[in-house]
């Protein structure tokens, strides 16, 4: 099957030109160059109502480095904050926890946000980055009083890689008998290492495409185990979703992703988990971050915030 250009949203068709370079050409050899292409591109914002501060989180191999991003109103409050674990996109090999997405969210709906600079595949793959943040999120817990976080309101939230690992996190957590969570918030989530969906056997969507996500997923789970792949790398894999946290799940009708997250949305309410679902008109794999001005894009901004903040309240 080839993808229609035609259903995307008109808006959204410029932001096509925008895209970094070298995703159709992902490998091994080329993605310390593509890192420097997105870099380049997604430059992060700073912004007087928030404040921003660095810390590194002790791990069971070292440290991992987080931003803690708080509203510059809650410096002065007493009442605890709602908190949001942030787990950055990119496909499990790119992205930083330097992160415009957390910094909004800490914004628009009052919350300290950390984001997890967790360690990237290929040099790290699996399970570095999902340990990294279950690091992190006891941390949270842990430091609640001083991060001026509420311990009985976290969620965890994510984009794309980010999205998948913060499901995947969400597995692991539960597993290991974590904190308990207000909502796992999955904005288009890379979960399915096989594709093996009707959107999924689609060459050739644009931004993030069949094999630039193929690609992605070998260099993450160091090889491609296929149906042997751990749920807290793939979370398509998992057998038992009963007693996660109730989800979010956004996504994109012209994204590779589409069925996969359908799917796993289906699944988690047959496990009796309550699941928002939200499937986006005319919109591919990111074109919100590429054209955030896009009617589509404040469509979709205002219904996930909308849904952490009604988990956290």
């Amino acid at each position: 099957m080839k993808f229609d250009p035609a259903k995307i949203d008109p808006e959204l068709r410029a932001g096509l030109a925008n895209q970094p370079q070298g995703l159709d050409k992902l490998t091994r050899d080329t993605v310390m160059q593509v890192r420097a292409e997105r870099a380049r591109m997604f430059q992060p914002v700073s912004t007087p109502a928030v404040s921003t501060t660095e810390h590194q989180v002790p791990t069971q191999s070292g440290s991992v480095r987080v931003i803690v991003y708080r509203p510059s109103a809650q410096a002065t409050s007493d009442t605890p904050a709602p908190g949001v674990l942030w787990v950055h996109g990119g496909g499990y090999v790119l992205g930083t926890a330097e992160d415009d997405r957390a910094l909004k969210i800490a914004q628009q709906i009052d919350a300290v946000v950390v984001s997890v600079d967790y360690r990237l595949a290929p040099e790290n793959p699996f399970p570095a980055g999902v340990e990294d943040c279950h690091a992190s999120l006891l941390w949270m817990v842990d430091e609640a009083l001083a991060l001026g976080i509420d311990p009985q309101r976290i969620a965890i939230a994510g984009q794309s890689g980010g999205g998948g690992m913060a499901a995947g996190l969400a597995l692991l957590n539960r597993d290991r008998s974590g904190p308990a969570l207000a909502l796992q918030l999955l904005l288009y989530p890379m979960i399915d290492n096989l594709h093996d969906t009707a959107s999924g056997s689609i060459e050739d969507h644009p931004v993030w495409n069949r094999k630039t996500s193929l690609d992605a997923w070998e260099m993450y789970l160091n090889g491609a185990p296929g149906t042997a792949a751990s749920p807290y790398a793939a979370a398509a894999r998992a057998q038992d979703l009963t007693g996660l946290p109730p989800a979010c799940i956004c996504v994109g009708a012209e994204d590779l992703f589409r069925d996969e997250c359908i799917d796993y949305a289906r699944r988690l309410m047959a496990a009796g988990v309550a699941v928002e679902l939200a499937v986006f008109p005319g919109l591919y794999h990111g074109g919100d971050l590429f054209v955030p001005e896009a009617k589509i894009s404040q469509r979709l901004q205002r219904s996930f915030l909308r849904s952490l903040a009604d988990a956290l309240d």
